[in-house]
């Protein structure tokens, strides 16, 4: 034990999982991650093959966004996660605001659509044609839109903690793997339009793209302060830890509160730093295809501009 009383994960003795639940390895989410390492290693593969690149650093950012879910699903972390609040919340803030931002960050999409063959049958869509319908129709555009994603996130924490349906999904073992399937896919959904790779139905210009962060993450700190501040544990599922862990319900929820609150920051500043990053190479984009354009047309649109000046000194001599 540390000096505050409470003991680190390492400290931690063993316990017996109750309500049912399955111990540490969670078959749904190990073939998940691995399908996933798979179906993006074969487009990465598909593409040099055919002399194409792909940066590294997007491959290194999806392999590391599927090893944290593998980390907080497949372990024993996830044993802890169904007796202790605090550990449940590491779990909740990587899945839902680390793990969507190292997985947009690989650009999958543009993976798919690059390493995806286009059907030879004229009529006939394939694999490609039905993604690019995908993302394009109204429900990406409803699912992506701020007036979707911001509520929904908001309503992922506070709909879900400060309701019945949390204890009720944390009975079974299909209820948790569907709460953190939903934590996943609205991190996802939020993120993408704000800082993703991949192309969108909705993809606003940067400036608003930062509002879209700013309007959400606020709703995090308030919902940790929350818990931090209770004066009595507010979730059924953790109010009677095993005996053997020695942990007072309290404290743990108030460490769980405390672990949502500073989450609220960190993906904040990744998300920003990403998003100028992305915002200046927009811009030098820009500058290099003006510069194109301006190499092949001599220029016209400088010139017009001196003859526009020229007119005006002219005006200026005959007055």
């Amino acid at each position: 034990m540390d000096h505050s009383g409470h003991g680190s994960m390492t400290d931690l003795p063993p316990f017996t999982l109750g309500r049912g639940l399955q111990p540490s390895f969670d078959a749904f989410f190990a073939i998940g991650c691995l399908l996933a390492l798979l179906l993006y290693g074969y487009g990465v593969v598909r593409l040099v093959r055919r002399g194409d690149s792909w940066p590294v650093g997007r491959t290194v950012s999806f392999v590391i966004g599927v090893l944290s879910v593998a980390l907080v699903m497949c372990t024993k972390l996830n044993d802890y996660g169904m007796v202790m609040f605090s550990v449940h919340m590491v779990q909740h803030m990587v899945i839902s605001m680390l793990t969507p931002i190292l997985l947009l960050l690989g650009a999958p999409i543009t993976l798919a659509l690059r390493a995806l063959p286009v059907s030879g049958t004229r009529g006939r869509k394939g694999p490609r044609e039905l993604l690019l319908m995908l993302l394009h129709s109204r429900y990406m555009k409803v699912i992506t839109h701020p007036a979707f994603t911001i509520p929904m996130f908001i309503a992922s924490l506070y709909a879900l903690y400060f309701t019945p349906l949390f204890d009720f999904l944390m009975e079974s073992k299909p209820g948790h793997i569907a709460m953190m399937v939903h934590f996943l896919a609205v991190g996802l959904v939020f993120f993408w339009p704000i800082m993703g790779v991949d192309p969108g139905p909705h993809r606003p210009g940067y400036v608003m793209r930062m509002l879209e962060l700013f309007a959400g993450m606020p709703f995090h700190a308030f919902f940790g302060i929350a818990l931090m501040m209770a004066t009595e544990p507010m979730i059924g599922t953790y109010m009677h830890p095993p005996a053997s862990l020695g942990i007072d319900p309290l404290a743990d929820q108030e460490a769980g509160g405390g672990i949502a609150w500073a989450f609220s920051e960190i993906p904040s500043v990744v998300v920003l730093v990403a998003l100028m990053f992305q915002w200046r190479k927009s811009e030098d984009r820009e500058a290099k295809r003006k510069d194109r354009a301006a190499d092949r047309d001599g220029d016209k649109e400088l010139e017009a501009y001196n003859a526009y000046l020229a007119s005006l000194n002219a005006r200026s001599q005959q007055s």
